[in-house]
């Protein structure tokens, strides 16, 4: 493909060095009022044709420019979501101090009555 635009631009290069040496001559241009520019007609269509050009380089660098940020903008926002979920519990170094005894440590639990049954609705005495 580079060999491709290479051979492009020499073929442009060289009909445009031949439209050159063919069209060397001087040319006279009004421009404003009593002001007149005498210049070669190379010169002059190789300016005009840059001068058109312009608007539509700058154009076009604009638009890359805003989509290679929107791109970059695009990949940094999918590697925050697909990356890996930190855990949200801090890590402590201190031990914890609960302040609820541990089980070993509390007073037996009484014991619980025993659920009436259909030959003693009222449960026992």
């Amino acid at each position: 493909m580079q060999f491709l635009r290479t051979a492009f631009w020499v073929v442009i290069a060289v009909a445009l060095a031949f439209f050159c040496m063919a069209n060397y001559v001087p040319v006279t241009v009004r421009l404003w009022g009593d002001l007149v520019m005498e210049t070669k007609l190379p010169v002059l269509l190789i300016g005009a044709f840059l001068l058109g050009a312009l608007p539509f380089w700058v154009m076009a660098r604009a638009t890359r420019w805003r989509l290679k940020r929107r791109l970059d903008n695009t990949e940094r926002a999918l590697v925050a979501a697909t990356a890996a979920p930190t855990p949200t519990a801090p890590v402590s170094a201190a031990p914890v101090i609960s302040a609820a005894p541990l089980a070993s440590d509390a007073a037996p639990l009484p014991a619980a009555d025993p659920l009436p049954s259909p030959s003693n609705p009222t449960g026992p005495a």
